[in-house]
């Protein structure tokens, strides 16, 4: 084979490489400038999730919420599967299941008010965002004829990653669950 030869078959399998590594990049959410949907808010790119975490983390979250407010198999599935994939889709709908086997929820008795983020720290993975995060969900729960306000207080790694378009939650590790404050009574904060 002649030296020229051989360099241009070199310089265009290099070209081909070069071009199937920025699809891949892009196939992976590397694409910065591409916006992904969540519930409730406008797209956002990496950088901007990244900005605007404090939002998305709830945003996220309230949806697992209402999927754990649900009692039959599908709607939990789908819900969640909205807003979570991979590892993370599995546990939470597992984690669900569970509850309703051990004689959890047999129907819809929870309502959610509020999910507050108390302590979070973002940092960029490769291609996801990774949140710690501590954060409240303050709602009330139904037993019979009387209903329970609870604040709850849970601390979790969240990886929240672009999955088909969205962000989704792909990595849910909960480190903690504080129910101290479950079901107190506390005064109203003052307006003006």
């Amino acid at each position: 084979m002649k030296p020229r030869f051989a360099m241009a078959i070199i310089a265009s399998v290099a070209a081909i490489a070069a071009v199937i590594g920025l699809l891949v990049m892009r196939d992976n959410g590397q694409d910065r400038n591409q916006a992904f949907t969540a519930p409730g808010l406008d797209p956002m790119t990496f950088d901007q999730a990244q900005d605007q975490f404090y939002r998305l983390a709830p945003a996220l979250l309230l949806v697992v919420y209402d999927a754990f407010g649900r009692t039959g198999e599908d709607e939990i599935y789908d819900t969640l599967a909205s807003v979570a994939g991979e590892t993370a889709l599995e546990e939470l709908y597992l984690e669900r299941v569970g509850a309703m086997a051990g004689g959890g929820l047999e129907e819809a008795d929870q309502t959610i008010h509020e999910i507050k983020l108390l302590t979070s720290k973002v940092s960029a993975g490769d291609g996801d965002l990774v949140i710690d995060a501590s954060w409240q969900v303050i709602g009330t729960v139904g037993h019979a004829e009387h209903l329970h306000v609870r604040g709850n207080t849970y601390s979790a790694d969240l990886t929240i990653s672009p999955v088909d378009a969205s962000w989704k939650i792909t990595g849910f590790a909960l480190r903690d669950v504080n129910r101290d404050t479950a079901g107190e009574t506390f005064l109203a904060p003052q307006t003006n």
